[in-house]
């Protein structure tokens, strides 16, 4: 059979992906311009120092923290209080979350009491953390863990319980054991929520150091803050304000590229 010129030309042509061309970061924009607007209020004295100091004089006074030791100092303390913290709140999240998720009668048992205390506003318990740990390093590391362990606790629980029925039969019907059956089917695929528990949990891990820092703190960025505040330092507070957000924005980034790795057989 033969083929017309006309009807191979006639024929839709298969579209040629073209390379991406970069777009300008017009996300950075309306940052950029908050900032300039910030500036000028401090240079036409609209916005006076002692309320909020000028991004230059951030810049400044963090170059001062920076050249002295004492951001770099509180720095560390702080991160090694979230590491701690986290750490605790981690193990007790996934524990109950595996105990829980894998058991009917460990839902049955633990479940009802984890839900009820997950209604609670965790930074509302530093007065009871106060009476029962004092007032050094522990209720601030309690605080933390506090706030990591329910965010994963209910991430895992849901990944577990939302596993495909159909997999686990087919794995049951492969002849899988029933640890196999968890190992390789219900905890693979419980990973993708728990990554966003993960998330969650570090969000709140920072927002909890922040309040905990304030409890009778004598080092770290909570202090540092504290100390500035007492003297007006707006630029100081700024800058530590800054640091926490930085230090979160940089774990939620590790997260991410760790599901992106983790779950790259998703986008196959």
């Amino acid at each position: 059979m033969s083929i017309s010129v006309a009807g191979v030309l006639a024929r839709p042509k298969t579209a040629v992906p073209r390379p991406r061309k970069r777009s300008l970061p017009l996300r950075w924009i309306s940052p950029v311009a908050l900032v300039l607007l910030w500036q000028a209020a401090s240079s036409t004295g609209v916005l006076p120092p002692d309320k909020l100091a000028s991004p230059l004089t951030v810049v400044a006074s963090a170059g001062e923290l920076i050249a002295d030791g004492q951001l770099g100092e509180a720095f560390a303390v702080s991160l090694g209080r979230v590491f701690f913290g986290f750490l605790l709140g981690g193990v007790v999240g996934v524990v109950l979350g595996l105990v829980s998720g894998l058991s009917r009668w460990g839902e049955t048992l633990l479940d009802p009491p984890v839900q009820m205390l997950r209604t609670l506003p965790h930074l509302g318990l530093i007065p009871l953390f106060i009476l029962w740990f004092g007032i050094g390093e522990e209720p601030k590391l309690a605080l933390v863990a506090a706030g990591v362990a329910f965010p994963l606790y209910l991430n895992l629980h849901a990944g577990i319980r939302q596993t495909d029925p159909g997999l686990v039969e087919a794995a049951k019907v492969l002849g899988y054991t029933r640890v196999e059956r968890v190992v390789h089917v219900v905890l693979p695929s419980a990973v993708p929520q728990s990554l966003v528990g993960l998330r969650i949990a570090l969000g709140t891990a920072w927002l909890s150091l922040i309040v905990g820092e304030q409890i009778n703190a004598d080092a770290g960025l909570g202090f540092l803050i504290n100390n500035a505040r007492e003297f007006l330092r707006t630029d100081i507070v700024v800058v530590g304000l800054v640091v926490y957000a930085l230090l979160g924005l940089t774990t939620d980034y590790l997260v991410r590229l760790l599901e992106r790795r983790v779950l790259r057989w998703r986008a196959r």
